[in-house]
C-alpha cells in the first residue's frame, strides 16, 4: 500500500496540530518540539530513542507522551509502520491540566516521557484525532481535546521514562546557546562554541549534549527547523524561509527539514 502523510490545522484552534501517517518509511533524526507531543501507534513496530535507559519498542496501541524541549526519534522496525502525532502548545496543554488537577509542575526538561498501552486510551486518542480531521466545529474538537487532557491528568498506569536534568550545564552554556540562536547554521566552528564556553571542544560537547540532548550544532538545526514549522503555518515563501533561518540556500533547507519531520516543507505546509 503506498505511503500517505496527512496534516490537520485550523486557525479557530492555533494551539493544535495534528499528523496521521499510513505506511510510512520515513525516518528522522533526534529532535526535540517545543509543544507537547502525543504520539499513537496505529500498526507495525517503532524504536524510541532519547532515554536514558536506551531505546524501547513501541506496538501497536501504544501512547506516547513526550513534553516539551525532550530529545528523541521514533523510527520504523523493519518495515512500514502508520502512527498519529499530536502536536498542543506547551503553555496550553499546561494550563488545562492545572484545571484539571494536576499538581506536577515540574522545570523544563524535567518531566518524563510517559507511555501508555492501555486500550481505551488509544481508542479514546483515535477517537479525538478522527474529530480534528473531521468537519465537526471548533467548540466539540477544543472539548474533546481538553477531556483528553483531563484523562492524562487522571490515570496513573504509565511507564515512565526518567530524563536526565541538564540545568548546571544550560546555566555554563547560555552564551553558547544565545550565540546559536543568532548566527547562520554552521556559521561558528566548534572551537569559537567552545571558547565561549571556556571549554575544550570535547568538554562542549559533553556537557552541551548533557544539556540539551544534541551537539551544538544539532540542536542550532533543531531550532531552525522549529521555527520553519511556523513559518510554513504563516505562508512564506520556502526560499524567504532559508535566507532569514540561515540555511546555506533552499535546498539545503529542503534536505533538513525532512531529514527532521519526514516530509518536505511544501508537503507539511499543504
Amino acid at each position: 500500500m503506498d505511503e500517505k502523510t496527512e496534516f490537520w490545522r485550523d486557525p479557530a484552534l492555533p494551539q493544535v496540530e495534528s499528523r496521521r501517517a499510513c505506511h510510512s518509511r520515513a525516518c528522522y533524526r533526534a529532535h526535540s518540539h517545543p509543544s507537547f507531543s502525543i504520539g499513537a501507534v496505529d500498526e507495525g513496530r517503532s524504536l524510541f530513542t532519547g532515554t536514558a535507559e536506551g531505546p524501547v519498542e513501541l506496538r501497536a496501541g501504544t501512547l506516547v507522551f513526550v513534553p516539551p524541549g525532550r530529545v528523541h526519534a521514533c523510527n520504523p522496525v523493519d518495515a512500514a509502520w502508520s502512527y498519529q502525532m499530536l502536536h498542543v502548545d506547551a503553555r496550553w496543554w499546561q494550563a488545562v491540566r492545572q484545571e484539571a488537577g494536576s499538581q506536577e509542575l515540574l522545570p523544563p526538561g524535567e518531566e518524563p516521557v510517559r507511555l501508555r498501552t492501555s486500550a481505551a486510551s488509544y481508542t479514546r486518542f483515535c477517537q479525538l484525532n478522527t474529530l480534528l480531521f473531521s468537519d465537526a466545529g471548533p467548540h466539540a474538537k477544543e472539548a474533546a481535546l481538553v477531556e483528553l487532557i483531563g484523562d492524562y491528568v487522571q490515570e496513573q498506569d504509565d511507564r515512565v521514562v526518567e530524563p536526565v536534568s541538564g540545568a548546571p550545564e544550560r546555566r555554563r552554556l547560555q552564551p553558547v546557546f544565545s550565540a546559536l540562536k543568532e548566527e547562520a547554521v554552521d556559521a561558528l566552528s566548534l572551537g569559537e562554541l567552545a571558547a565561549l564556553a571556556g571549554m575544550s571542544r570535547y568538554q562542549l560537547i559533553r556537557s552541551f549534549r548533557a544539556a540539551s540532548g544534541l551537539t551544538p550544532h544539532a540542536w542550532q538545526l533543531n531550532e531552525r527547523i522549529n521555527q520553519a514549522r511556523d513559518r510554513l503555518r504563516a505562508g512564506d515563501a520556502l526560499a524567504d524561509i532559508a535566507h532569514r533561518l540561515g540555511f546555506a540556500d533552499q535546498s539545503h533547507f529542503q534536505r533538513m527539514f525532512k531529514a527532521h519531520t519526514g516530509v518536505t516543507p511544501g508537503s507539511y505546509r499543504g
